[in-house]
């Protein structure tokens, strides 16, 4: 019998073959099988890397003892991502160094313009990373988890503002839905009348992940505006942005802490559980690069609220995080405010429309033994349409 391939060609089909269209009711290809065990397996990655990376970060910073240097581990962090990028740019050129001494050469000295384009949201990137360890030096883990998911917000207005993007009804609401979880997790950490180390400011930690936020949102979009069309494999933009990253780094390290670390040593208070950190700040945001592509936007949605919940029973054992009823109610609210931003605009259209009144003799009926109208997607490969805004090829 003849198969019909995805491209509308036919083949002839061995003995035994089944076409695609015989398949039984139910059944699977292989093809299809390996695609959800990678997504079952990019769910598992983000959830880790987004739950594991805070509570690293908490756990490592509230050890007794020698605090390490925030910015020695940022810097640290670009250095070894800066490394791994180009040793994987090595191996795509099969150890040739010449092929890719010229290649660098070409993509980072030569085409200098888009090199430099990627100064302002390096810059960005790494004063978030710091903003990011001073919030989590002054929140609870599961408090910045929640609270963090003002990034959505953040993006979502500078795509708005500078992207002239739209967003559906569902998308608002649920926006405010958000904002309105934030701010009673925030109320409750502010009227928790219980003990709180004295080096721990929730006043400094909130207005630190507020400002992360803003410069994750902006700095995404930017990224996003003046790299649109360009070339550029993922490991050359994150080699890119590493360069820069180490060398403002160091540049924020020098300004803030210079004297201390000169004093003290770069890796002073480094131990097996800030090294930890710095891996997982390097390596993990790196794997996630390689499984998001698998995870559509209902999947990076689920994720984000499994980390939610994993960092909140993670704190409740490991810090002794206590959850009242303001706190559940808040979180919940953030957890399904993140699910229903990340639908899709055909889902979110199905939902408004299942919950409005029928129209009644305005409804148009098919009429019968004509087949029904093509439907229209909701995507089209437009980057306008998705409702996780993506920060493209850009990991940190």
């Amino acid at each position: 019998m003849a198969a019909v391939g995805s491209g509308g060609s036919t083949a002839t089909a061995g003995p035994g073959a089944v076409s695609a269209g015989a398949l039984e009711p139910g059944a699977t290809t292989a093809g299809e099988t390996a695609h959800r065990r990678l997504k079952y397996i990019s769910l598992a990655v983000l959830v880790v890397q987004n739950a594991s990376l805070i509570l690293s970060i908490r756990y490592a910073r509230t050890l007794p003892g020698d605090r390490f240097f925030a910015t020695t581990a940022v810097v640290m962090a670009e250095v070894l991502k800066g490394l791994t990028c180009l040793l994987l740019l090595f191996a795509q050129k099969r150890g040739n160094v010449k092929h890719l001494v010229l290649f660098l050469h070409e993509a980072v000295l030569v085409q200098y313009m888009d090199t430099l384009k990627l100064a302002v949201p390096s810059l960005i990137y790494t004063l978030q990373n710091n903003l990011q360890y001073v919030a989590i030096s002054n929140l609870p883990a599961a408090t910045f988890q929640v609270t963090y998911q003002l990034k959505i917000l953040t993006t979502a207005l500078f795509s708005v503002l500078m992207l002239n993007r739209s967003l559906s009804r569902l998308q608002w609401a649920s926006l405010l839905l958000l904002f309105t979880g934030v701010a009673i997790v925030q109320a409750q950490q502010a009227g928790s009348g219980g003990p709180r180390p004295l080096d721990q400011n929730p006043g400094v930690g909130l207005a630190a992940v507020v400002a992360s936020c803003l410069s994750s949102g902006f700095a995404g979009v930017y990224f996003e505006k003046i790299l649109k069309g360009s070339s550029g494999s993922v490991w050359l933009r994150n080699l890119q942005l590493g360069l820069f990253g180490t060398a403002l780094g160091l540049v924020g390290l020098w300004w803030t802490e210079g004297t201390a670390v000169a004093r003290r040593g770069f890796f002073f208070g480094y131990t097996p559980a800030v090294w930890g950190v710095v891996l997982n700040q390097a390596f993990g945001g790196l794997l996630v690069a390689v499984v998001v592509k698998y995870a559509d936007n209902i999947l990076k949605g689920f994720a984000t609220s499994l980390s939610i919940v994993l960092s909140t029973v993670a704190s409740i054992r490991l810090f002794g995080f206590h959850v009242d009823p303001l706190f559940a109610l808040g979180a919940g609210l953030v957890i399904g405010a993140v699910y229903l931003y990340s639908l899709p605009r055909g889902a979110a259209k199905a939902i408004a429309s299942a919950s409005a009144p029928a129209s009644g003799p305005c409804t148009h009926q098919q009429p019968p033994g004509q087949p029904p109208p093509p439907q229209l997607s909701s995507h089209h490969g437009d980057l306008s349409t998705e409702p996780f805004l993506p920060k493209s090829v850009l990991v940190k």
